[in-house]
């Protein structure tokens, strides 16, 4: 919920694109925000409005009459602890059945195959790799839309978090380990997709574009991409991984096999003790031998 807050109260003068959804999953989470907030308004409303009719009612001077013994009420006993207990009841059922319901592991269901795309956080640009069209792009995710995304997700260094508003749940990125994810567009756009989590000095700019595109246009941007010959070696990579803000977008193709689990795994205790001298901050080597 911090997240999000972050979104409703920080969003400056423009549109709020949390509650402008383009996904079943971002309308799923745009119902439990306002039913959450349609919730807590019943306590906080009738606070603001007898805080108001109180004083009027008990100001100096007033006819109101006074009891200066008075001590209990058994009808507002009940109400301040019925209504409260009512809300946390209704609150929490609503958050256990949504977060069952809308479970980021879960796969969205649908006739048609999940795109894969593997996200690497990087200092502080975003890769994406496209496993089953041997392609990779920098700052840029392209996908299809009314197509299920299936994403697994890891850092080169510290813990980030992925997210784009319009299209639901962010999650956590981190090195040495793999997440996932599965979010759908319902409408061709491009959205904002950005870091949320704080990593370091350029953090606030380690956005990227998400753009939702019709089938074949995802098709033609695919073959677009395969078409200009920029492999994505391990070599490469380790560029890559160097710390730059407001990196341009880069397309890479092909991309050399084994490399997104090559940069899970080169955070194991193992591969930090037997990395060579390009080595550094616990991560080990993307040499070869890490693919046997």
């Amino acid at each position: 919920m911090l997240h999000v807050s972050a979104l409703i109260f920080l969003s400056g003068c423009g549109q709020v694109i949390v509650f402008d959804p383009k996904g079943p999953v971002g309308d799923a989470n745009r119902f439990v925000i306002m039913v959450a907030i349609a919730l807590m308004l019943i306590v906080v409303i009738p606070v603001f409005i007898l805080g108001f009719w109180f004083s009027f009612k008990y100001r100096a001077g007033g006819r109101a009459l006074y009891r200066p013994n008075w001590s209990y009420s058994a009808a507002i006993d009940l109400v301040i602890w019925l209504v409260p207990i009512a809300i946390v009841t209704a609150l929490g059922t609503l958050t256990w059945i949504e977060t069952y319901r809308l479970d980021p592991y879960k796969p969205i269901r649908s006739s048609l195959q999940p795109v894969r795309i593997q996200a690497v956080s990087l200092d502080w640009k975003w890769l994406f790799i496209y496993p089953d069209h041997n392609i990779a792009s920098i700052n840029h995710c392209v996908f299809p839309t009314d197509t299920p995304l299936s994403f697994s997700l890891t850092s080169e260094t510290v813990m980030t978090s992925f997210f784009i508003p319009q299209l639901g749940t962010q999650m956590y990125a981190m090195a040495g380990m793999e997440t996932h994810l599965n979010l759908l567009a319902s409408e061709a756009g491009v959205y904002l997709g950005e870091n949320m989590q704080f990593s370091g000095r350029w953090f606030s700019k380690m956005n990227f574009r998400a753009i939702a595109a019709s089938p074949k246009d995802f098709e033609d941007w695919v073959k677009n991409v395969r078409s200009s010959y920029n492999m994505l070696d391990r070599k490469r990579y380790e560029q890559l991984a160097e710390p730059q803000a407001g990196h341009p977008v880069i397309y890479f193709s092909p991309v050399e096999p084994g490399l997104f689990p090559a940069i899970i795994r080169r955070f194991s205790p193992a591969a930090s003790s037997a990395g060579d001298g390009a080595a550094h901050h616990g991560r080990g080597s993307l040499s070869p031998r890490e693919n046997n």
